[in-house]
């Protein structure tokens, strides 16, 4: 694995910084990187970049990164399906790391935590390891903060869909992995979610342990030793939860749909993740290079159907 180095991603996280220009309010650091699991040199950095409103953000990333951004196209990308994805390589750094970027206004942010949440994306990522890698001011760093720990403690109000009646915090924790991973279309085998829980459960079990101490008090858990007992939900709550999931796959798919308008080097980027995930070596014709929006999709339609995610097997990312 690639060792874990908070002094390198706080200093790219500034470089972001410097690059959305003063609409940026705070940067978090999730993902490979930031869980210590990352297995290669070329991994890319993940960051949430929250902003106080895409046209400024997008404005000074142009102004920065020229041609490459174009403004217009992705201020309405990003009013359509919060977040858009960018990719930012600090040219100006000696080791030219790579950052993925996910942009998205405090607003949006805020919302996205809570139970307003039009999908899962953000929940997915909030739930996990995050780190604050820069941030504008107190303020800030309070309010985005607090939007990180709400979608933690309403963890409970979709994941007790998925719960057997008794289970203990690790029970709890892999499940959460577990469902969040299902529920998006992933490159990485379905033994992936496990090593997601592996390299995290320590962390996991001391962010959600309060968490159930907290529905313990409230009389929504008993506790029996190291088990938690809970009422399943009735069929109308378990058709509201998986809805929602069903609705968050779809939107979170439909995402990846806006990568070749503003993603720079997507089939790249593409590409070399599904080759970290399974180990193979992926070969495009010129013709696919050329002109990916019209040859690329039999290629596609074919990964989709055997992608590892749905036939288990081991990859790594």
């Amino acid at each position: 694995m690639i060792p874990v180095n908070q002094a390198e991603a706080a200093a790219l996280g500034a470089y972001l910084a410097s690059i959305f220009g003063p609409a940026t309010r705070a940067i978090l650091h999730y993902g490979s990187r930031a869980q210590g699991r990352a297995s290669h040199s070329d991994s890319p950095f993940d960051f949430f970049i929250v902003v106080t409103g895409y046209d400024d953000a997008y404005r000074a990333a142009a102004s920065v990164l020229g041609e490459r951004i174009h403004h217009r196209r992705a201020r309405v990308l990003a009013r359509l399906l919060p977040p858009n994805a960018m990719c930012v390589r600090a040219h100006g750094r000696p080791d030219g790391a790579e950052a993925k970027c996910m942009i998205i206004s405090v607003e949006d942010f805020r919302r996205e935590c809570s139970a307003h949440a039009r999908d899962h994306f953000v929940q997915t990522r909030m739930t996990q390891q995050v780190l604050l890698g820069w941030v504008r001011d107190p303020q800030t760093e309070a309010t985005v903060l607090e939007c990180v720990g709400q979608a933690r403690e309403r963890s409970f109000d979709w994941l007790r869909v998925f719960l057997p009646p008794r289970f203990t915090l690790p029970d709890y924790c892999r499940t959460l992995i577990e469902v969040a991973f299902a529920h998006e279309v992933r490159s990485e085998p379905a033994a992936h979610a496990e090593r997601l829980f592996t390299a995290q459960r320590s962390l996991l079990s001391d962010i959600y342990g309060p968490v159930l101490a907290r529905l313990t008090e409230r009389g929504v858990l008993t506790r029996d030793g190291e088990h938690y007992r809970h009422l399943p939900p009735g069929p109308l709550a378990r058709s509201r939860v998986r809805w929602y999931f069903r609705q968050s796959k779809v939107r979170t798919s439909l995402r990846l749909l806006k990568h070749p308008f503003l993603y720079d080097d997507w089939i790249g980027y593409m590409t070399r993740k599904i080759e970290r995930s399974t180990g193979q070596v992926i070969e495009l014709t010129e013709r696919e290079r050329r002109w990916p929006l019209l040859f690329l999709w039999p290629r596609a339609i074919r990964y989709l159907r055997t992608r590892p995610q749905r036939r288990g097997g081991t990859g790594r990312r």
